[in-house]
């Protein structure tokens, strides 16, 4: 296990774990820049939201994805609200080991998905660690032709025409239920519109892509691709809305 993914684990643990505001001084850097729509810049604005975190709060993390300084988290939240949310969030880790930057997108959990699946469920250890390049390259070359591009002649080239195991709540497994579910969309208006995509981690068999777009209004897209043979196999995603107003002058990216 990386240095940079303990470390994460271990600060997430005691901060929204044990929601112990203390951990702040342990673990966060005194420039911590934050980009989330939940809380303002700097360490004592994180004291003060796992300061207020209520007794039903909880965290269900299910995956956990180390590239150098960067750590993203896969899992559920508990009381942030009345409903859980499924959440990504990328933590960087500074050189003193200490929490130094943290973007994140949250959506509501949803029960019944179109494909059975959950928005978490599936694969949830890296695997082929010695694939990670090369699995970094086919997801950002699918990124740029595909979902940037808006290139779909050549889709076949990075996604499985045999298994395509989908996590998305509004579309059903393989290539002809993502085309489902986007022409479903596009007639309400919700055009996937990619514009940029701000980051790629990697780690073996999965990439993250944190991008920006529209989905009938501005939008930060996370998507995770679970890569095998050379080919994408599963993917689950959040689509949050870019809110009008930011806790912080630092974006969402």
């Amino acid at each position: 296990m990386s240095n940079a993914k303990n470390i994460v684990l271990q600060a997430a643990g005691e901060l929204f774990g044990d929601k112990d505001p203390s951990a702040v001084d342990r673990w966060v850097a005194a420039n911590y820049k934050q980009h989330s729509a939940l809380a303002a810049d700097g360490p004592e604005a994180l004291r003060g939201l796992v300061g207020s975190l209520g007794e039903d709060f909880s965290y269900d993390g299910d995956r956990v994805i180390a590239d150098g300084d960067l750590v993203a988290l896969h899992g559920t939240y508990h009381g942030f609200g009345p409903d859980p949310l499924v959440g990504f969030d990328i933590f960087r880790v500074d050189a003193d080991g200490k929490l130094a930057e943290h973007w994140d997108a949250l959506t509501p959990l949803v029960k019944d998905t179109v494909s059975g699946r959950s928005q978490t469920d599936g694969p949830a250890a890296a695997t082929e660690t010695d694939r990670t390049e090369a699995n970094r390259a086919l997801v950002v070359a699918f990124a740029e032709k595909v979902l940037v591009g808006a290139d779909y002649s050549v889709l076949t080239d990075y996604i499985s025409t045999e298994t395509y195991h989908q996590h998305n709540t509004e579309a059903a497994d393989g290539l002809e239920g993502f085309g489902a579910a986007a022409a479903k969309w596009a007639e309400q208006g919700k055009n996937l519109i990619y514009k940029k995509v701000h980051k790629v981690i990697a780690e073996g068999d999965f990439v993250l892509t944190q991008s920006e777009g529209e989905f009938g209004v501005p939008v930060a897209y996370y998507d995770l691709f679970r890569v095998a043979d050379g080919k994408i196999v599963e993917h689950w995603d959040v689509i949050a809305p870019v809110p009008a107003e930011l806790p912080h002058g630092n974006g969402l990216f």
